[in-house]
């Protein structure tokens, strides 16, 4: 089978990009396979109509709307790989291959959940990663932030911005005790504490089912511990196996490499939009930058087409 396009990951920068391409007349092909990076989060928040709409609700809702398009087919299979080149792409499924003229990679990121006893159990419920997304419904409570190993840069940006939703917040650098001066100094004018003692577990509010476990706070070895109803952690991320296998090059902090106007990756004709391509990881950054690139590879069809001398 041929497709101009087949689009890897269904989230909403791939529902998007393939809502983009089939209105623009484009022979789509989109393959999910789970699990979703959001599974864990209970709702979309910060995308205009969409505010609090649960994920899988949202997916339901992409999918209806795409069923009208005609060109537009979707598939719960798996890509296993893409060999090729521009305007002529193999792409291996789990179930047989196909033919397409490009290629739209809209897999996520995987995170890699801290060690910290009680972390994975509470992801998603307790701990987020994104204020702009959470930080509405959690606003006024004990907030605490997880700084990540080697980044103290991002220390007084997040927590300064952090103080717009709470008056009660803790940076928690997890045994990392050597900061900056100005920084410390720079805390504490803000009314922000600082805990450098090495996190030992994370302790639930007893007697919340599993479905609904709450924090209760931030425990350390030596048994002490500090209120916290909310935390918050950038925890490492790796690109996908075949996103790897790919080669495609990746920026400094690991994230693909984009064209700033077309999204096309170091490998020609292979494109990336979503959480892959960018620490911006929110719904709508996802869905914004699957209409661009969406667009863009369109462009490049109408292009080839309007090249060809045959």
């Amino acid at each position: 089978m041929n497709y101009d396009v087949v689009i890897v990951g269904g989230g909403p920068a791939g529902l998007q990009a393939a809502l983009t391409l089939g209105r623009a007349r484009k022979r789509v092909l989109l393959c999910d396979v789970g699990p979703r990076r959001n599974a864990a989060a209970k709702r979309i928040h910060n995308f205009v109509t969409r505010d609090g709409t649960p994920p899988d609700e949202f997916r339901r809702l992409g999918v209806q709307q795409l069923a009208t398009h005609t060109n537009v087919e979707l598939r719960t299979v798996a890509v296993e790989a893409v060999s090729g080149q521009r305007g002529a792409f193999r792409v291996g499924l789990s179930l047989g291959a196909v033919e397409a003229r490009r290629v739209l990679f809209c897999t996520g990121m995987v995170d890699e959940l801290l060690p910290i006893e009680g972390f994975v159990d509470l992801w998603g419920s307790s701990i987020f990663q994104c204020p702009y997304c959470h930080g509405w419904e959690e606003q006024d409570r004990a907030w605490g932030w997880i700084m990540p190993p080697g980044e103290p840069h991002m220390l007084l940006p997040f927590a300064l911005q952090a103080r717009g939703w709470t008056a009660d917040f803790t940076v928690f650098t997890n045994g990392i005790v050597t900061l900056p001066e100005e920084t410390v100094l720079a805390l504490g004018k803000a009314g922000i504490r600082l805990e450098t003692r090495p996190i030992a577990r994370l302790r639930a509010r007893a007697n919340a089912p599993a479905s609904a476990l709450a924090l209760q706070a931030v425990e350390f070895a030596d048994g002490s511990a500090v209120q916290c109803d909310v935390l918050f952690a950038h925890p490492p991320q790796r690109q996908v196996a075949l996103v790897q296998a790919m080669g495609l090059a990746l920026d400094e902090h690991g994230f693909v490499k984009t064209d700033a106007m077309t999204r096309e990756t170091s490998v020609p004709g292979v494109y990336a939009a979503g959480d892959l391509s960018t620490r911006m990881q929110a719904a709508v950054a996802a869905a914004a930058a699957g209409m661009h690139a969406g667009a863009m590879i369109n462009m490049g069809l109408m292009m080839d087409l309007g090249a060809r001398t045959d």
